[in-house]
């Protein structure tokens, strides 16, 4: 079962938000028409939303734009991310050229690099349990090579929306938020973390896209199961690296094919 869909945006702030980063600039006027609103209604999500005013901007001519867009390739997702590509060029890029990259991009968006030996040890640790996930995809048959991958996902450009994510996959209809702790126990405040943003990705990538929340524990082998989210009857997948397919199959469902 997915994580909870806590509201943190209602539906006509949602909608107002989701048609500007479909479209290559649209006045507030033309949002009204479209979706059958007041351009009063409009106006005031305009100014107050959260969402539209860390993610979105009006330029002179009064058209609005999103920063990251919803449509594929995520344009602008990049700009928040350490690192962004597809899944193709994520695996055709070698460790020391990949790491090099992720850490500027993470020097780029404010990511703290203090720890650095263990962040590179948890980096590479990611990194490799990725790279196993995405040739056991490719040994199924699945074509990923087209899906996107970031690493170190960090939402943070104004004072309003705060996200984060080690690593997300945007595949066909679903974005995988995968939480990665070096560990082989569950424990219940990781869990929650895991679960954390999933409603604010999914007011980032819109109505087209379920997101997925999932805790994966790179020390641990041979599992795969759910675990429920505090004070709530929802759960969310649990897996070892090693079982990591079993989460992308338990939605995409190409053993099933």
């Amino acid at each position: 079962m997915p994580a909870s869909r806590r509201s943190v945006a209602d539906a006509s702030e949602r909608a107002i938000y989701s048609l500007i980063c479909q479209c290559d600039g649209i006045k507030a006027s033309d949002i009204a028409r479209r979706l059958g609103m007041s351009r009063k209604e409009v106006n005031r999500y305009l100014y107050i939303s959260p969402f539209i005013r860390d993610l979105c901007y009006h330029d002179e001519d009064y058209l609005w734009h999103g920063i990251v867009q919803q449509r594929v390739p995520h344009l602008g997702l990049h700009e928040f991310c350490g690192w962004y590509g597809l899944v193709g060029e994520f695996l055709a890029t070698g460790e020391r050229q990949w790491l090099d990259e992720l850490r500027a991009g993470c020097a780029s968006i404010g990511r703290s690099l203090g720890d650095a030996r263990g962040l590179t040890h948890s980096f590479l640790d990611a990194r490799q349990t990725m790279c196993d996930l995405f040739g056991d995809l490719r040994d199924a048959g699945v074509r990923c090579d087209g899906w996107e991958v970031a690493f170190e996902l960090r939402i943070r450009r104004a004072k309003w929306i705060r996200i984060y994510a080690d690593v997300l996959v945007v595949a066909p209809d679903y974005v995988f938020s995968l939480e990665f702790k070096m560990k082989d126990a569950i424990q219940q405040e990781e869990v929650d973390q895991a679960a954390k943003y999933a409603p604010y990705l999914e007011v980032v990538f819109g109505p087209a896209y379920e997101v997925v929340p999932a805790l994966v524990l790179t020390r641990a082998t041979d599992l795969y199961t759910h675990a429920r989210l505090s004070n709530s009857t929802a759960e969310i997948s649990v897996a070892s690296g090693d079982m990591l397919f079993n989460v992308f199959d338990e939605y995409l469902r190409f053993l099933r094919q």
